[in-house]
């Protein structure tokens, strides 16, 4: 449920800023899953990956395919917020992205780079479909060659078989681009850390409205 149409702009604002966070902690939910069992939830995969190459979508939600496709990130971002979080890597891995963001929009070469790499991508993705393991491995090729120099990396934990596998590495980093390009998202539209701290009491009830 999306705020109601009396919303002061900046409720809407704190509204759309939850869905960016939403959108990035549900693709970081992705990314520890496949990690850890080598398997994603193959429509929350989608959601993530198909907000990659939704470059100019008519609204946020959008971008996602929707309020209600957002609905895993935005129950895992209320339980952070009242404290009930089941994995305490996600906040952790969260923050690193938030920081890896930061140093990608500064590097203007390196988003353009991305930007090319992402079009490139796009007509097999239309194609083929998001999840395809060959617009997977083109994705994850262009996190690797990217975003992955970037310093301090981000650091993905999980089961070692799986993470031994080259499909599975390119299926986090490819998941981790989604990540990101929330992260960008959150940050065009205001968003900052002291959000957590000066606006937790905005943000826990722009979550209430859409999850209730």
């Amino acid at each position: 449920m999306s705020s109601t149409p009396s919303a002061s702009p900046a409720s809407k604002t704190i509204s759309e800023r939850v869905l960016a966070l939403a959108g990035l902690v549900q693709a970081l939910a992705q990314v520890r899953r496949i990690a850890d069992t080598g398997q994603a939830n193959a429509a929350v995969l989608g959601t993530a990956l198909d907000s990659v190459f939704r470059i100019d979508a008519s609204s946020l939600a959008q971008v996602y395919g929707g309020v209600e496709a957002l609905r895993p990130g935005l129950v895992l971002l209320r339980d952070y917020f009242v404290r009930e979080t089941k994995d305490e890597q996600l906040p952790r891995l969260a923050l690193a992205v938030m920081q890896l963001e930061r140093r990608f929009v500064r590097d203007h070469d390196m988003a353009q780079r991305v930007q090319a790499g992402i079009l490139a991508q796009s007509g097999a993705a239309e194609r083929l479909g998001s999840g395809h393991p060959d617009v997977l491995a083109g994705l994850g090729g262009l996190y690797a060659e990217t975003l992955s120099h970037l310093r301090p990396r981000v650091l993905v934990q999980g089961n070692p078989h799986y993470l031994g596998q080259a499909s599975v590495v390119a299926e986090v980093r490819a998941v981790l681009l989604a990540a990101v390009r929330s992260a960008v998202l959150w940050r065009q539209l205001g968003g900052s850390l002291w959000d957590f701290l000066l606006r937790r009491r905005d943000m826990i009830a722009a979550l209430n409205r859409y999850l209730d």
